[in-house]
């Protein structure tokens, strides 16, 4: 992005007013903000380019190989405007690599994609934390010693206490006593069928 003398003006009269803040005239304020839209246009535009021209990076490596001259120029400026390499991008350079000039890109993007990569790991690992193993999981029984060291923890520990059962109720003396029931009130005696009716002749 370059600026103007008109516009590198402003900017430093927007600093020095930064600085040293004071009684600010209508015009400076006018002037600060004609170059802040002038700077939101250029972001603007700077972005709408750059769409473009990863667009015409894709069609141009998606008509591999007969596009490779300019799939190749795109490349170099799309790197050259901070473009980080894909896997695509690798894969048609490495089917390229014959040529001096895909050689040449491939090992520049391996260096970018390597450094991306080291770059994701190092900030993953900064913002996940290790996760905490708790203390009673921390020996692994499985491994050989593991069942015959928690046996012996086992067996270190004092036996618990068995529980007492329960004093049996006694009965009590003044109670009446209930009478026993004889073998007649149990098994009463059936009463004898009575006979069928003779016919008279």
């Amino acid at each position: 992005m370059a600026f103007g003398a008109e516009e590198l003006r402003v900017l430093r009269r927007a600093l020095a007013l930064a600085l040293h803040p004071g009684r600010t005239s209508a015009e400076d304020v006018q002037d600060c903000l004609r170059l802040a839209e002038s700077l939101d246009e250029a972001i603007h535009e700077g972005v709408r380019l750059r769409a473009f021209l990863l667009a015409d990076l894709d069609r141009y490596r998606a008509a591999l190989p007969g596009t490779a001259a300019g799939y190749f120029a795109l490349l170099e400026e799309a790197l050259g405007s901070a473009y980080r390499p894909v896997p695509d991008d690798l894969a048609a350079l490495r089917a390229l690599r014959g040529n001096p000039r895909a050689a040449a890109l491939l090992e520049r993007c391996r260096v970018l994609a390597e450094q991306d990569v080291r770059a994701r790991f190092a900030q993953g690992a900064r913002r996940v934390p290790a996760p905490a193993v708790p203390p009673a999981r921390t020996r692994l029984l499985a491994l050989s010693g593991g069942a015959a060291r928690r046996s012996e923890d086992a067996d270190k520990q004092p036996p618990k206490p068995t529980p007492k059962p329960a004093p049996a109720e006694r009965p009590d003396p003044a109670a009446p006593k209930r009478p026993i029931p004889t073998p007649g009130e149990v098994f009463p005696r059936r009463k004898p069928p009575a006979p069928p009716h003779q016919l008279v002749c």
